[in-house]
């Protein structure tokens, strides 16, 4: 930090944006995230267009920058200077829209990233050449991405029939402002109080939370009275969960419209994890809110568990639906679905019929992405 932070004094763009990044996560220094907006902002008025990217990213929390539409303009340069990130965030956005123009440019977004090394970018497009998706199928192309992706160590992507449903009125402009307007959907249940949405996340935003995860995936643990990591005694699965160092502008822009079901900002939400079940892994009727003797060591200004959303990320071949047994509703998994419930009753009392469970999947895999949603913000970002 300190190296970064004299060269950023004598002038250096890059090495301010870098400073930057690690005030922001207090990597090497304290933790400062107010400090390390106004570097963002002083990078980027020396230039430096990665920066403003950083400044995009931290916008979409509306906490310590406004949401608004500075979002799109400075995500438009940080594309037009292809950044690998900007361009595969620009990829995924032009990709929910059903227009054939957006998803032309969805294409020719995902082949700058390829051809910039980016495997997340190769990930996403070898499966829509493969397929048509938004293009006529190509299958000589999709194998050529296959075989580097397999020199790289990255196995092909379980299948998910999401679709991409949007229409967006400028196909061909990059806006963000969809990604936090609540989406279509229906009350499955009042008591549970159950939502789902039908088509809530695209193809690529299944397979963009699926390949990130994967190499992080871990056998499913959680934290016992005196915090120590133990196995889940009601869950067997693998998971990942995302500190903020690892979320990019796309994964942030998923967690916006997860929340957005639920109608809460995602800055209440703890880490998102991404879970995977095998044949016979489950996860036992359990409640998600915190038990009020746990709650004063798990950040209690935040107030507890109001809701929990379940996005669903690809095709399971038999079993792994959601049940609720306190009243038989049971929800098969449905790539791009989601489901937002709520774990507290109308006084932020802990809600027993909130009582759910991940049943045994029978065949295939279920990939699962989740984010619990506190009372109050749990984020500084």
């Amino acid at each position: 930090f300190a190296h970064f932070q004299a060269a950023a004094d004598l002038g250096h763009a890059g090495a301010r944006m870098e400073a930057a990044r690690l005030l922001l996560y207090g990597l090497g220094v304290g933790r400062d995230p107010a400090r390390a907006v106004q570097e963002f902002e002083q990078a980027e008025r020396e230039g430096d267009v990665v920066a403003g990217y950083f400044l995009a990213l931290l916008a979409l929390g509306n906490v310590l920058l406004p949401r608004n539409g500075r979002i799109d303009a400075r995500m438009g340069a940080a594309v037009r200077a292809d950044y690998p990130p900007a361009l595969l965030a620009a990829a995924v956005r032009f990709g929910r829209d059903v227009d054939p123009r957006a998803q032309a440019r969805c294409i020719e977004l995902l082949q700058r990233g390829v051809a910039l090394g980016d495997p997340l970018a190769a990930t996403l497009l070898e499966p829509r050449l493969r397929n048509g998706e938004g293009c006529d199928a190509d299958a000589g192309a999709a194998d050529a991405l296959r075989a580097w992706l397999d020199e790289c160590g990255i196995a092909p992507l379980p299948a998910t029939s999401a679709r991409s449903m949007h229409a967006h009125r400028h196909p061909r402009v990059l806006t963000f402002a969809d990604a936090w307007k609540p989406p279509e959907s229906r009350r499955l249940s009042q008591r549970p109080d159950v939502v789902a949405a039908l088509d809530l996340l695209s193809a690529d935003e299944c397979r963009l939370l699926m390949a990130t995860a994967r190499p992080r995936l871990e056998r499913s643990q959680t934290i016992d009275d005196e915090g120590r990591r133990v196995e889940h005694p009601l869950r067997s699965s693998s998971d990942a969960g995302f500190d903020p160092v690892h979320e990019d502008f796309a994964l942030r822009l998923v967690q916006a419209r997860m929340g957005s079901l639920a109608g809460v900002e995602f800055t209440h939400s703890e880490p998102l994890i991404v879970l995977r079940y095998v044949p016979g892994e489950q996860f036992h009727p359990h409640r998600d809110y915190i038990a009020p003797s746990s709650l004063a060591t798990r950040q209690p200004e935040s107030g507890n568990r109001a809701f929990t959303v379940c996005a669903y990320l690809n095709d399971v071949e038999a079993g792994g639906a959601t049940r609720f047994p306190l009243n038989g509703l049971t929800v098969p998994p449905r790539a791009g679905a989601a489901i937002a419930f709520r774990n507290l009753g109308p006084a932020g009392q802990p809600d027993p019929d909130s009582l759910h469970a991940g049943l045994p999947v029978a065949r295939g895999a279920k990939w699962l992405a989740t984010l619990s949603l506190r009372q109050r913000r749990w984020r500084g970002i």
